[in-house]
């Protein structure tokens, strides 16, 4: 699956705008950004999946083209996809950026593959 390229492109500027480590790493037919080697935000075709605290899911919601990520067609607490519209300005997509980063420090990292 590709995953929009520009976008990508806008995200990795932001994160070094914002002076913030980060890992690029083709996941889920798209692409993820880790930040402290957890999963912080990430693209799925042209969507933006950010994940976030679970009690600001509902404030999230708010911001237009926001709603729960059902990757696997059943929502992921935590985790959210905004469509297109909802980022097409830099502000917004900041907005869900700085969401994700704040959720960062309290996220779970995920358990490595031992070889």
């Amino acid at each position: 699956m590709a995953y929009d390229a520009y976008l990508a492109e806008r995200i990795r500027h932001k994160f070094k705008e914002l002076n913030i480590p980060f890992e690029d790493k083709k996941m889920m037919g798209g692409i993820c950004y880790l930040v402290d080697d957890k999963m912080c935000i990430g693209i799925v075709k042209e969507k933006l999946m950010a994940r976030i605290d679970p009690e600001k899911t509902e404030e999230a919601f708010l911001k237009p083209g926001c709603r729960d990520m059902d990757f696997t067609h059943r929502p992921m607490k935590g985790f959210i996809f905004v469509e297109p519209e909802g980022i097409d300005r830099d502000q917004d997509l900041e907005y869900f950026i700085r969401l994700a980063l704040e959720y960062n420090p309290k996220a779970k990292s995920s358990k490595k593959k031992s070889k």
